[in-house]
This record gives C-alpha cells, structure tokens and sequence, in this order.
C-alpha cells in the first residue's frame, strides 16, 4: 500500500483543498477502450460545433488555481496548471492527445470538469506520497526527457516519494518515472481542487466519471479523498 498525505504547512495554506486519490489493481492497457475514445471525441465535437469550450483563466475553477500557484512564487501564465495547459491546447488544435488509454481517460475527465488531473504508476513509486512545500534540494525529471534533472525553487508544492519529485508546481508536470504507460497495471489517478465548497461537488462527479472509464479495464478500483481534516489516505 502507498499512504498518500497532504503535509500540514499545504493543508493549512490550502484549507479548503480537496483531492481524490482514484486507484486501479490490475490495469489492462492493451486492449481497446471504446467508452474513452467515444469521451474524447464527445468533448471534440462540442468543441466544433460550438456547444462545449473548456475552462479558460477566466473560470473561476481555472483562476482559484492561478492564485494558489501565485501563492507560492509560480507564475501560472508562464507555467500552467495542467487542466489550463490541457484546455488551451484543445481549444486551440480542436482535438486532444492520444496518449494510451489511461492517460487518455483522466484528460478527458480534466478538461470536462475544468479539474487538474494526473496519474503515478505505482510500481514504480518508492515510500509514500506527500503534498509538501520543496526545500529546494530535492531532484525532478520531467515526463519525456529522462536525461534531465531539475532543481524545484523552495517554497513551491510538489508530490514526492522517497526517491524524488513526482510533480512539480502542483500539479503542472509529472515525472518521467512514474509515468502511466501501456504497461502499467497499478495506477494511481488524482483529481484537484482549492475550492472545495463550490467545486467539491463536482470533483466527486468526475472521480466516479474516471471509475467508470477505468473499470471495464481494471480487477479493482477504489477512490480515496484528502483534506485538511483527512490528510492521509492508503492507496
């Protein structure tokens, strides 16, 4: 089991964070996965056909998370959280990324519900997670160029294990070595908020949207939430 936890120095700058923990045991990537291509290409024409549009800086589900990254020295416009990175990108190619079937699956739910999303590959997670501040020693490899190593600035939150950084800014880049892949088979999806009290609701809607993605696919699959109140969770 992986305990995820939220430190208290985040929980308590963030008191009204919530975040779910969707975990799924024996994951099955190669196979076909009709429900997310249907989501994807749902969300696509909407785009098109002028019905839908994602969550821009303006949203107030956007702008909650330029504040927070403001907050601990990040410039959101510059570095973006990844469900306004991922919403611009749809907006502006009209089509989203296909990744693999998992990956493809928490995108889809992000950009739906204007929600920051990302994956772990468990197996490759070493220790616990936490949510903390970064002291400004700890060692990050971004998703896609394992040849490199970064330095986070003290201050800004990230996910770590015990081994190094797993996301940086929060929840603006994952690593590259507990990246979801075709091959993974234990996974650990997260879906965020700051702003509990207006857009909790919705962040349990999208955590069952993502288990009904996931579930065909899955032997088992679990949700977990953390707050200030519940800071940690096994995984």
């Amino acid at each position: 089991m992986t305990t995820f936890r939220i430190s208290p120095a985040v929980a308590d700058a963030f008191p009204d964070s919530l975040i779910a923990v969707v975990t799924a045991t024996g994951l099955r990537g190669h196979e076909p996965w009709p429900a997310t291509t249907a989501a994807l290409q749902d969300l696509e024409r909407q785009l098109a056909d002028g019905s839908w549009h994602p969550a821009d800086e303006t949203d107030p589900r956007i702008a909650a998370w330029h504040t927070a990254y403001r907050s601990f020295g990040t410039n959101p416009r510059r570095i973006r959280p990844s469900v306004d990175a991922l919403g611009r990108r749809l907006a502006k190619k009209g089509a989203l990324p296909r990744i693999n079937p998992a990956v493809d699956s928490y995108n889809a739910v992000s950009v739906r519900h204007g929600l920051p999303a990302g994956a772990f590959d468990l197996d490759h997670v070493t220790g616990d997670v936490e949510i903390r501040y970064a002291d400004g020693t700890e060692t990050f490899t971004p998703l896609g160029e394992p040849g490199t190593t970064e330095n986070p600035k003290a201050g800004e939150v990230i996910y770590t294990d015990t081994t190094d950084v797993l996301t940086r800014h929060w929840n603006h880049r994952d690593a590259h070595r507990t990246r979801v892949t075709d091959d993974s088979t234990h996974v650990a999806f997260i879906l965020e908020t700051v702003h509990a009290a207006r857009d909790g609701h919705l962040l349990r809607t999208a955590a069952g949207d993502l288990r009904e993605l996931l579930a065909p696919h899955t032997g088992q699959t679990q949700v977990h939430y953390l707050t200030r109140e519940q800071a940690q969770a096994e995984a």
